[in-house]
């Protein structure tokens, strides 16, 4: 088990002038999509003390609002899509939230190339107005609410914030062959635990809209903490200040990271969070 280990001395005290962007996936939530009360009351702390807690996350807009109601955050900002939309919280808006903004691409190539080599495979899309279209149904409990089902010519033809691939049959290390024999060009991407895949606008991370999020906020680049476990946080790690691997990360991706700590399931995010509230 990772031991617990000391805040770095350059980053601020808990408050207004300290930014913390957390994964949700594998760092707030368990894998079984649960939050601990301990990870629940650190993050609640963290909010009360005047962090700004922004959720950085590869999830859409429908799917991430769940988790900010889970965690009560009804202010503030927050990163969806994998940096492609970045919303600004408040109760008082139609819904909790504003899209500040929706940064998209024509997917078609993309779409066509990855068919290509994987050509049973299932894909969402995602545009600018939280719009969801799929090809087929995906396996039961991995997607919020109902997206619409299309065929595949229309999911080209979408203005898109995000292009999901999902291969219930293969595992995470038949996509990354698939990627090398699809040769993807102008996007990024990100591969997750299982056999998904995540396209977004190129150049377009999570670092690059939490950025935008910090000069907004006028923190400084030094006072940025990020904490997550998989590939689409390498950039958001080397963005950070200081930035923490979940313990059951990659070794590529805790070699992006300053610290490790425990896995989900020892609630490693906590030990963060507390302690940032103990410094």
């Amino acid at each position: 088990m990772t031991t617990p280990f000391a805040v770095p001395h350059h980053l601020p005290s808990a408050g207004p002038d300290l930014l913390v962007a957390l994964d949700v996936d594998g760092t707030l939530l368990s894998h079984l999509g649960e939050a601990t009360a301990r990870v629940v009351d650190a993050v609640a702390a963290l909010t009360a003390a005047g962090v700004h807690v922004v959720i950085a996350t590869g999830r859409g807009v429908v799917a991430t609002t769940p988790v900010l109601d889970a965690l009560a955050l009804s202010e503030g900002y927050t990163v969806c899509s994998n940096g492609a939309m970045t919303l600004r919280l408040d109760p008082g808006l139609d819904g909790g939230h504003e899209i500040l903004e929706a940064v998209t691409f024509h997917p078609e190539a993309t779409l066509r190339k990855l068919r290509r080599v994987l050509p049973d495979a299932l894909f969402l899309v995602e545009d600018a107005h939280m719009g969801r279209l799929v090809s087929a149904p995906f396996p039961d409990g991995e997607l919020h609410g109902e997206p619409r089902i299309v065929d595949f010519e229309e999911l080209c033809q979408v203005s898109a914030t995000r292009v999901t691939l999902r291969a219930p049959d293969l595992e995470a290390a038949h996509i990354h062959e698939a990627l090398d024999q699809a040769g993807l060009h102008g996007v990024s991407y990100a591969v997750g635990w299982t056999a998904w895949l995540d396209v977004a606008p190129d150049g377009v991370t999570k670092a690059s809209a939490l950025e935008r999020v910090r000069e907004h906020l006028g923190i400084s680049p030094f006072a940025t903490v990020a904490v997550g476990d998989g590939a689409n946080d390498h950039e958001m790690f080397d963005w950070a200040s200081w930035a923490v691997a979940m313990g059951q990360a990659t070794d590529e991706t805790k070699a992006h990271a300053n610290d490790v700590t425990g896995t989900v399931a020892e609630d490693g995010l906590a030990w963060v969070l507390e302690a940032l509230l103990e410094r």
